[in-house]
């Protein structure tokens, strides 16, 4: 999602590309829960699930120590996808938000 957009800089913010370019693992995980809240909120489906997406792209299975926690989220990120695809942006939207919240502690307290 971001190599397309960043490659394709005519259509991007400069500065927009330059936080992602330069972004660590952590930021662009909070700008993607970000940007799938906002998505939410304003109930696009297609937008929402794309970056939702994005998110278990990002959950590492191959890691024994993250494996059960990648399992968990997954199942979670699927029932907000789901849910998007009903039009229960409500329920994805809090989820999002809490889940959102977590990380961002979890990062802070690293």
């Amino acid at each position: 999602m971001y190599q397309a957009a960043v490659l394709n800089r005519s259509k991007l913010n400069p500065y927009l590309a330059n936080q992602i370019l330069n972004a660590s693992p952590e930021q662009l995980l909070i700008k993607i829960f970000d940007f799938a809240v906002v998505q939410s909120e304003k109930k696009d489906m297609i937008k929402t699930n794309t970056a939702i997406q994005e998110l278990i792209g990002m959950l590492r299975f191959d890691d024994e120590s993250y494996k059960d926690l990648a399992i968990n989220l997954i199942g979670l990120y699927q029932y907000c996808q789901d849910q998007a695809r009903k039009q229960n942006f409500d329920i994805v939207t809090k989820i999002l938000t809490e889940l959102r919240e977590s990380w961002l502690q979890a990062i802070q307290n690293k």
